[in-house]
């Protein structure tokens, strides 16, 4: 009896796997819509315990897109629905999660698909700091949202092989978020903690450039009074502290003995010591998509 139930199981398995096979459209991936993509609830369910092998098949048809198409940008949410399949099937998997999060960029939808699968990958995959980096990036750099990609960040840190440039770089995304004070007590106690003299003498200059940039928006807000004042912008720095319109008595000095200067590519004034903003810098056509992708945001509402 038992003998028998158990042929009888793996005839159903096999004619359940040919029903499968029958199924899968002849089309290159690229070329089916989302209806042709499970649902991953439903995919684990028929998977009949296959759950690896079925994810592999899913996995390679998220690759044969990519590789498959000149513009494979096109197809975002079919990657990334592949891929909820996936990892679904197989939340173990680690590149998938990363496949993401340099395919799904091209819409703010893509991004947010994105972000949700890095968050499975972090659950499933908590000593990885890669995860945590792609999902701090996506925040960052697409949606803005600099204080919440600092947290993310931050709890890569103490990770295995996380790389000592990360700890710099929460700072410069608190101070993005405009909280200098939070971005300077952060260093201060990785100077204490700090493993040699090379990386105390890292969060040292990050300090000394934390220092500059509050000077450097001191100088914006007066550079903002100025105009409400004169009805006009300043043709360099020392407009402040010069003339009947001035609104300074005198510039504060830079802290190393150089000047303040209007940098000619962006228009913010910066010192000439260090040439730049404390702060992650996105270039112009970045900035635009980021503001774009907001703005219908705010018109949906």
């Amino acid at each position: 009896m038992r003998r028998t139930a158990h042929i009888l199981a793996i005839l159903a398995m096999a004619f359940c796997t040919m029903a499968f096979h029958r199924g899968i459209p002849v089309q290159a991936p690229a070329e089916r819509d989302l209806r042709f993509i499970p649902d991953p609830g439903m995919a684990q369910v028929f998977s009949l315990g296959f759950d690896a092998l079925l994810s592999d098949y899913y996995w390679l048809q998220a690759v044969q897109i990519v590789g498959g198409s000149m513009v494979p940008a096109e197809h975002g949410q079919q990657i990334g629905r592949l891929v909820d399949v996936v990892t679904t099937l197989n939340p173990r998997v680690d590149h998938p999660y990363r496949f993401v999060a340099v395919w799904l960029t091209e819409t703010r939808e893509d991004v947010l698909l994105a972000n949700r699968l890095l968050e499975r990958g972090i659950e499933n995959h908590p000593g990885d700091w890669r995860m945590r980096f792609y999902l701090a990036f996506n925040h960052f750099f697409y949606l803005g949202n600099e204080s919440y990609a600092a947290d993310v960040l931050e709890g890569a840190l103490d990770l295995e092989g996380t790389p000592t440039y990360l700890r710099r770089m929460v700072a410069r995304l608190r101070a993005k978020n405009g909280d200098l004070e939070t971005a300077s007590r952060f260093l201060e106690k990785l100077i204490e903690t700090a493993p040699d003299g090379f990386a105390r003498a890292e969060y040292l200059k990050a300090i000394d450039e934390i220092e500059t940039e509050r000077a450097a928006r001191f100088l914006d807000q007066k550079r903002a009074q100025y105009r409400e004042r004169n009805g006009r912008d300043i043709e360099e720095v020392a407009d402040l502290a010069r003339g009947p319109g001035r609104v300074l008595n005198a510039l504060p000095k830079e802290l190393h003995g150089w000047e303040w200067v209007i940098d000619e590519d962006d228009d913010r004034i910066v010192s000439s010591y260090y040439g730049y903003r404390y702060e992650l810098v996105l270039l112009r056509g970045d900035r635009e998509r980021r503001a774009e992708w907001n703005t219908r945001v705010e018109d949906s509402e």
